[in-house]
């Protein structure tokens, strides 16, 4: 239940934050049209400005993929390291239940 909470949540504030820059995006398009100029300095701005947006979004999905790269090796590696104390864990308890069948045969003998 309150992963579905945290999760709605986290969906709301990506939601706002997109809301928030197209709300910006659109504001800007919208002040540079209305604005006193002719309608080639107008396009060529626009076009401009739309240039500067599509590197810095290039430059923000580059950004996110190597966090997303990291976190990912960083995992990975965790796994790895949890998955050795396992098998080390597994080894130990099986060379113990073993040494006490052994101790039980041994007791086992000189009861005999």
């Amino acid at each position: 239940m309150d992963d579905d909470y945290d999760r709605d949540r986290d969906g709301g504030s990506a939601a706002v934050f997109l809301s928030f820059i197209l709300g910006g995006l659109t504001g800007a398009a919208l002040a540079l049209l209305y604005a006193p100029r002719s309608g080639q300095e107008t396009r060529d701005l626009l076009a401009e400005k739309y240039r500067e947006g599509e590197a810095r979004a290039r430059e923000a999905k580059e950004r996110a993929l190597a966090k997303g790269r990291d976190a990912l090796d960083e995992a990975s590696g965790y796994l790895d390291k949890q998955k050795q104390n396992i098998d080390q864990r597994k080894d130990r308890f099986v060379a113990a239940v073993e040494a006490g069948r052994q101790a039980y045969k041994e007791e086992k003998q000189k009861g005999v």
